[in-house]
């Protein structure tokens, strides 16, 4: 492929590889048999790793992350394209006719005030676009991704309702809700009623993404910071025990476990 070494190049380069492993005659056989369901959680895992990257700061590693996300992008517009629907180019052309429909202050004649003001005029673009489709979307909670992990959904939903004034208005209440919900899940568990308990924590799960909404945190930042903390202090317990030829497990109790758990919080671990 001799192709001129510029953006516009390595992008075309880069959409005759798709084709080529793609072609039914001489591509990959991986490749030719994949459809849209079985790409799409190779897609999601691509954008984690993308966040991984910059969870970690690790910059060099980002720009591969990158590609591998970019690639998958130009997988579901081939796909797309050998049938008729859509091709790259229409995924380009609709994200950039997107980006300066919502940003009249920018491309229009709309003045926006600060960040805050533009997040407002975002949601209130995008409402009206689904309102205009029209169906599902229509609602309130219309559009929101059912694919999202359960915590990002959880918020987004709850971010919806308040929207139109179905939230407490203080943090406290979150708080009397969570006591409650504990209660109901206390009382499954006595019952020994398994169903009851999986919706009880369920129930449980959503009021606490709730209160991390309304105290401005993200839930899923603080579980997974939560899982690094868990993480990192399970290694120190792991590491000291090795240090005496042992490793968790029955001929560890549990006092000493807990004993080693706490020297890790005590280095900040």
């Amino acid at each position: 492929m001799n192709i001129e070494d510029s953006d516009d190049g390595q992008m075309q380069r880069l959409l005759a590889v798709m084709v080529r492993l793609r072609d039914p005659d001489g591509g990959c056989p991986w490749d030719i048999r994949q459809d849209f369901r079985s790409i799409a959680p190779y897609t999601v895992e691509e954008a984690y790793e993308v966040a991984d990257a910059i969870e970690r700061e690790d910059w060099s590693h980002l720009c591969d992350e990158l590609g591998d996300l970019l690639f998958q992008v130009v997988y579901h517009a081939q796909m797309a394209r050998e049938r008729g629907w859509f091709g790259f180019e229409d995924v380009v052309r609709a994200i950039s006719d997107k980006l300066i429909r919502r940003h009249p202050h920018v491309f229009g004649d709309e003045t926006v005030g600060s960040a805050g003001e533009q997040t407002v005029a975002w949601e209130a673009h995008k409402q009206a676009e689904r309102a205009a489709r029209g169906g599902a979307e229509a609602g309130v909670l219309g559009g929101i991704p059912r694919a999202l992990p359960a915590l990002v959904r959880a918020a987004k939903l709850q971010k919806r309702a308040a929207r139109v004034g179905f939230d407490w208005d203080q943090a406290a209440g979150v708080l009397d809700k969570l006591e409650e919900e504990i209660a109901e899940l206390r009382g499954a568990l006595a019952e020994d009623r398994h169903e009851a308990v999986a919706e009880e924590m369920g129930d449980l799960l959503f009021t606490c993404v709730n209160l991390a909404r309304r105290t401005g945190v993200d839930p899923e930042s603080a579980l997974r910071d939560a899982n690094g903390k868990f993480e990192r202090r399970f290694t120190f317990m792991e590491d000291r025990l090795a240090e005496q030829g042992r490793e968790p497990g029955p001929d560890v109790d549990l006092a000493e476990l807990d004993a080693l758990w706490e020297q890790a919080k005590r280095r900040g671990l």
